[in-house]
């Protein structure tokens, strides 16, 4: 681990002092929701270029936090949310219209949307940078009110804006980046005592990966597969999966053998990728090998959402189980909350052994950890594979089940309960995607729910909120958050939206 890694944000330089001053404006107000504030959202999948001219559409799934609209309801607080292009009012008026107490003519009083006009595969954040009227704009919507900037992710590129805006951060420092790296991770864990696979970090050549994959069957002659993790991929588009099938069981010949088949025995994750191109980028980021984690009764993905708040203080936000799916089970599609009763309590007190460390290094903000949980005879075991310095794909669920309820998530027993002591379960996913269902537009899925009874309920405080619904008309898909009171009853939400779109998207 680097040595002081918390050092990065000094308290002499411009942003650190922002972040300081930030640290102060939170302690005295956020408590008090009639206080007024402004809350500037940036939602900037700000990735590397060849991971975002990947995603189609990636500039939609800045749609994703519109759940922050949400936080209208408190009535004295102004909202700029900036996009790539613009959203449409259509789909403004949907989020406006579940906030509980509060009209949507009186959330548009304090609402400013903007937008760059600008399609391009280009992370939303440089593209606000290449616009300093845009910059102005923003500026002048805070009003002077205490604000603070939200983003997906917070890179050089966020710093660079905040400086700009002289609006502080409610997030990560970049320079602690590494903490959340794939090699990063793994050092973390060690020094939290939190199990984790059999593996090797920090490592920036072919020759490195073929070392670890040597290692690791020395280590354990049964091994099938290992994994090949770049350190910042995202949604498993970094990895990659070896197969040890046919390696020689004389390991005087098996470094050879690993060296001549590491190509044909990896299966890469993200498509179109060639080996070629995967390797040179390995080399230019680094990353990990580790053992693929089979065996066991029963083997699950669950994580745990985390935020330390400017005052150092340290709430288990949620827990869930990932679904995940591809070829080899590494692509995240979608999440069940909460996790599995029978484990939630545990990997929620393994995550707040990690966020102690990540508080004293300096981390602020939400992040989540992920576990690969198997269940052997002894019981649940569990290992810590990454952490993720931002915001991902369980936070803007879990943020509109929170608003839409004013509900609570209670770590200890791990279950969510609303005002009446009842509880709530969600199925989410950002990936309900069907080719029939191309050419459907916001104001069609917004009929089709209502028509069908499929909108989200408040007084029964169940049933579906949709979100990625401008990508429905072009790539034929989008996201939504299932409620219900029983995690059969969200899923049976779930089945029935898929049912009535496959219904209404039959073409003549």
């Amino acid at each position: 681990m680097p040595e002081e890694p918390a050092s990065i944000s000094s308290k002499d330089s411009a942003f650190g002092l922002l972040q300081q001053q930030f640290r102060e404006q939170y302690c005295e107000i956020f408590d008090d929701h009639l206080a007024p504030r402004s809350i500037i959202v940036i939602p900037s999948l700000t990735l590397d270029q060849q991971i975002l001219s990947k995603i189609k559409g990636h500039f939609y799934y800045e749609e994703r936090m519109l759940c922050m609209l949400m936080l209208l309801k408190m009535p004295a607080t102004k909202l700029t949310f900036v996009t790539s292009v613009p959203i449409s009012p259509i789909i403004v008026d949907y989020y406006l219209h579940f906030l509980p107490g509060i009209t949507a003519h009186h959330a548009k009083q304090r609402l400013t949307m903007l937008s760059c006009y600008d399609a391009g595969n280009v992370a939303l954040t440089d593209k606000v940078l290449r616009r300093p009227r845009l910059i102005k704009r923003i500026k002048n919507s805070i009003q002077g009110n205490p604000a603070h900037l939200v983003f997906f992710n917070v890179t050089e590129s966020e710093k660079q804006l905040a400086l700009q805006l002289d609006v502080p951060i409610y997030g990560c420092d970049p320079g602690l980046n590494w903490l959340g790296t794939k090699s990063g991770s793994r050092e973390l864990f060690r020094q939290s005592g939190i199990p984790l696979p059999d593996g090797y970090e920090n490592l920036t050549t072919e020759e490195d990966i073929v070392e670890a994959l040597f290692r690791l069957k020395l280590q354990n002659q049964e091994l099938a597969r290992a994994v090949i993790k770049m350190e910042n991929g995202f949604s498993g588009d970094g990895n990659a999966v070896f197969s040890y099938k046919n390696a020689p069981a004389d390991t005087r010949h098996l470094r050879s053998w690993l060296s001549e088949n590491l190509s044909k025995n990896l299966k890469i994750v993200a498509r179109k990728l060639s080996y070629t191109k995967f390797i040179n980028k390995f080399i230019k980021t680094g990353g990990i090998v580790e053992e693929f984690i089979d065996g066991g009764k029963l083997v699950t993905s669950p994580s745990v959402q985390v935020r330390i708040n400017p005052c150092g203080e340290i709430k288990i936000i949620s827990t869930h189980d990932q679904v995940l799916g591809g070829e080899s089970g590494q692509v995240y599609l979608g999440a069940t909350f909460p996790a599995d009763l029978n484990y939630a309590r545990e990997i929620a007190a393994l995550a707040t052994r990690v966020a102690e460390l990540l508080r004293d290094a300096g981390v602020l903000g939400r992040f989540g950890i992920d576990f690969m949980s198997v269940l052997t005879d002894g019981g649940w075991q569990h290992y810590a594979l990454e952490i993720n310095l931002r915001k991902g794909g369980t936070t803007h669920p879990f943020l509109m089940l929170q608003f839409l309820t004013n509900g609570t998530y209670d770590p200890e027993d791990g279950t969510f309960s609303v005002s009446d002591g009842s509880k709530r379960y969600y199925y989410a996913t950002d990936n309900l995607q069907k080719e029939r269902y191309k050419g459907m537009t916001p104001l069609d899925l917004i009929d089709i729910a209502m028509y069908h009874g499929l909108h989200y309920d408040h007084s029964r405080e169940e049933g579906v909120m949709f979100h990625l619904i401008s990508a429905l008309s072009q790539f034929g898909k989008l996201g939504l958050v299932s409620i219900g009171r029983t995690p059969e009853r969200a899923l049976e939400y779930f089945e029935r939206v898929v049912e009535v779109l496959d219904e209404e998207s039959v073409r003549p």
